[in-house]
């Protein structure tokens, strides 16, 4: 549609949508609705399930201005980035309302708490890679956390935005290859690439926060995060149009502080998300935490554990003063389920969005604190002091908010209703014109029906007549003289007379001054609470990490764990451990069976496993990843006792699965994983292989297991648990210093097998394959040729054809047969030809 032959009101959408990206769709507000035209509409309509219409030939579609948050969230889930163009002014007959985009939601921007998880943070990040760097930036626009990091490998990169889990993931234009490197993720939007220059982003950041230089902050040299963090504040100042006033530091992100867990690995130890649902993971399992900002925390701490022994310390102590002191603890966990989301709170009011009932969540926080800090002053601890100094009591501002707004303001401060009676006599004043003049109008349509006998007379209102009087069709004989005719419509005539008009002045006058003068000082009062942004931001914080510390201690008191002991050394020591998710899911009935771990550097860095499938070997393994990671949050153990020397980094290699996107297979996905660890894995790591090789021949696999077992324990030093089905590889325990064999246990009884789910040492005799088979279903017949054709290839022949089946092939795998140690230099390695 040209200009020319448009509407007013279409040639002002036409003009503001020219303004925004393609790739925007436009909510272009009209009335009580939003709007969508041309082919913003086509896109819109079957994603929002809503009818497409045509007017004058344009296509378009709506939806209800009270219930556009939910379809604008379809629109976000489905990977669309929206437009708000509100009305700026008020409708005047005769005059087109004004209209501008306030703002664009996208993925990475969501403010609305409806529309977001409330214990995971909503990352909004970006990459860019250097000559010799790659650097991340990422923020959450509804906290104003910022954070920035570099890395030398793409891998190291892709683990990270795993961490993060980025609902939106900036790229410039120029660098789609570096996308590709990444593995593609969904969540990507290129942009500009000069959003990226280092001198724009470089004053783009001095200029926000307000400094000459970012050394201040730590980031001396970190020319490809800085980049990258320039980009982000410039697409939410310049693209989405947001205040960003409430990021007021940007930190650092220092991998060495943290314990690395590799994407691969996170995923099979099941952190924060697992196949069978949230319930099954390691996270589920730790959070009791009572506030939003507390369970956004400690999801932080189990995706990022700590490598520092004082802080590891200091978080032990905090805990076991909580465990200590059970009233106290009681009392802080009361005290927390009071407080709202502060962080989310503060930025929506930061932008612009939030009302009287985030200033009410905001006071009711506030309130709290210094019961709080009278709590926390009675532990005499000097962990919790450290604390209190960031937690301030702004419960006079909480009294001014509480004092001056109603229970339940109304969701929209612009239509008043937001102040107590009292607060403001003028205010009070303009109320009870407004309110004689509505009785004044009630009592004047009771006269004119008396005056007139015309028993069906109304007055109504609307917003661009204001007042008038309606009479249907039938009745228009009756119609007094002083009735002057107003606008006809199909059932009735509309009138107004001298005398209405005048009281309507005086309605809509006083009504009007007072919506805005309660909008004046709404905007006063959340300014007043604004001035205090930085002191609500630290005490968020503290509150954040005290309702973790609280959780912790909540689920050590609940589940019986015990504090391990900490130190730099490499042993890995741990009696009676249980499975942390596992041990809190059993039904009515079970008991978990505990079992023991014994890792050190000069007799047992390397455990190989045996026993059959099902039996509790993999179990076992995440079993001792994860305690050593919950020791490393700060956390206590299910376990009797425990001491775990510091790792730095954590490997697993579990379960099989194909990468069909890559076209990888499930041999081919395990090679890669393996290949990380050991060429990244150190002395200091800990590494958990489960069936390293199963997923090629028998000969080929048994060598890759056995090759990786030695470079593991005569390169690396690793402390390593590592499982296996190939027996033969057990032989390496009297070769190597640091080798020690265990098994699960099992007890045969009737051509069955019990799981004892106990690691014990030794090798297991055999792999109970068949009765494995048999308790999963097999059919009998194939049980007992399975049986038959074992017993021959465990004699040296080749099986006889079954009357029953069809004829085996012709060609038989040889024999594999134990390995034979010598004396020489080759002592331990496999024999595989006798």
């Amino acid at each position: 549609m040209s200009d020319a032959s448009a509407t007013p009101m279409m040639k002002q959408y036409l003009a503001i949508r020219r303004e925004l990206p393609e790739d925007v769709l436009l909510f272009f507000r009209l009335g009580d609705f939003y709007e969508l035209f041309f082919e913003d509409a086509k896109t819109a309509a079957p994603l929002l399930n809503v009818s497409l219409t045509k007017r004058n030939g344009v296509p378009m579609c709506g939806v209800p201005h009270h219930a556009s948050q939910g379809y604008i969230a379809k629109l976000i889930k489905a990977g669309k980035r929206v437009a708000i163009a509100e009305q700026t002014t008020d409708p005047v007959p005769g005059k087109i309302v004004e209209r501008a985009v306030s703002q664009i939601l996208s993925a990475g921007t969501v403010h609305d708490l409806n529309l977001l998880e409330s214990n995971r943070s909503n990352y909004l990040a970006a990459v860019f890679r250097t000559a010799k760097k790659l650097g991340l930036a990422y923020v959450d626009l509804t906290t104003g956390e910022f954070e920035v990091a570099e890395f030398k490998e793409a891998v190291d990169l892709v683990d990270e935005l795993e961490r993060i889990q980025a609902s939106e993931l900036l790229h410039s234009e120029e660098q789609r290859d570096l996308l590709v490197a990444l593995g593609s993720p969904t969540c990507a939007l290129a942009v500009e690439g000069y959003l990226f220059l280092e001198d724009q982003a470089d004053h783009a950041l001095t200029q926000h926060f307000k400094v000459k230089s970012l050394d201040g902050f730590g980031c001396q040299g970190l020319t490809a995060a800085l980049c990258a963090a320039g980009c982000i504040l410039q697409y939410l100042q310049f693209q989405l149009r947001r205040n960003v006033d409430h990021i007021q530091r940007l930190r650092v992100a220092q991998t060495s502080d943290f314990v690395l867990i590799d994407a691969a690995s996170q995923s099979h130890l099941e952190l924060v998300t697992a196949r069978g649902g949230a319930q099954h993971t390691l996270l589920s399992a730790l959070d009791r935490t009572c506030t939003p900002m507390g369970g956004r925390k400690l999801r932080h701490w189990v995706l990022h554990p700590l490598r520092d022994l004082v802080q590891l310390t200091q978080r032990q102590d905090m805990v076991a003063t909580l465990l200590a002191e059970s009233l106290l603890l009681g009392q802080l966990r009361t005290l927390l389920k009071e407080v709202r989301d502060l962080e989310r709170t503060s930025s929506r009011l930061s932008q612009g969005s939030g009302n009287g009932r985030d200033l009410l969540a905001m006071a009711a926080s506030l309130e709290v604190v210094p019961s709080l800090k009278m709590a926390l002053e009675q532990a005499h601890s000097a962990d919790f002091a450290r604390l209190l100094v960031s937690l301030h009591d702004l419960s006079a501002l909480a009294t001014q908010i509480q004092q001056a707004l109603v229970e339940e303001p109304p969701m929209q401060i612009k239509e008043g209703g937001v102040f107590r009676p009292g607060y403001l006599p003028e205010l009070d004043e303009l109320r009870d014109a407004s309110t004689l003049g509505r009785q004044w109008i009630a009592d004047l349509q009771n006269r004119e029906i008396e005056r007139t006998g015309i028993k069906s007379l109304k007055i109504k209102y609307n917003a661009v007549f204001g007042y008038f009087i309606e009479i249907t069709k039938a009745n228009v004989g009756s119609v007094p003289a002083d009735y002057h005719r107003k606008q006809t419509t199909v059932n009735s005539e509309r009138y107004i007379t001298d005398e209405l008009k005048r009281m309507e002045d005086k309605i809509l006058g006083a009504e009007e001054r007072s919506k805005a003068l309660e909008y004046e000082e709404f905007i006063g009062l959340r300014s007043q609470v604004l001035a205090h942004l930085a002191e609500i931001q630290e005490t968020a914080a503290v509150l954040a990490v005290l309702d973790a510390l609280c959780s912790l201690a909540e689920t050590a008191r609940l589940f019986n764990y015990t504090r391990p002991i900490l130190n730099d050394t490499r042993h890995l020591f741990i009696r009676d451990g249980r499975h942390p998710v596992l041990d809190q899911n059993l039904t009515s009935g079970e008991r978990f069976v505990p079992n023991d771990v014994t890792l050190e550097p000069e007799e047992s860095r390397l455990i190989l496993i045996t026993g059959p499938n099902m039996a509790g070997k993999s179990t076992y393994l995440r079993q001792t990843a994860l305690l050593t990671l919950m020791a490393q949050i700060g956390s206590y153990l299910p376990a009797t006792s425990a001491e775990i020397g510091l790792v730095d980094r954590i490997f697993t290699r579990i379960g099989a699965s194909d990468d069909l996107a890559r076209g990888q297979s499930t041999f081919m996905v395990e090679m890669n994983e393996t290949a990380l660890i050991l060429n990244n894995a150190t002395e200091r790591s800990l590494v958990i292989l489960d069936e390293i090789g199963r997923g090629t021949s028998t000969f080929d696999g048994l060598s890759i297991a056995w090759s990786v077992a030695e470079h593991l324990h005569d390169h690396i030093g690793a402390r390593a648990l590592f499982a296996t089905h190939y027996h033969e590889i057990t032989a390496l325990a009297q070769s190597r210093s640091a080798v020690k064999n265990y098994n699960v246990a099992v007890k045969e009884w009737n051509q069955q097998i019990i799981f004892l789910r106990k690691i014990l040492p030794g090798c297991a005799e055999k792999s109970y394959g068949i009765q494995v088979a048999r308790l999963a279903g097999l059919p009998e017949n194939v049980i007992q040729r399975a049986k038959e054709v074992l017993a021959q290839l465990e004699s040296g022949h080749q099986p006889a054809e079954s009357v029953t089946d069809v004829p085996m092939p012709t060609s038989v795998p040889a024999k594999v047969k134990k390995p034979r140690l010598t004396n020489n230099a080759d002592a331990g390695q496999l024999v595989l030809f006798g």
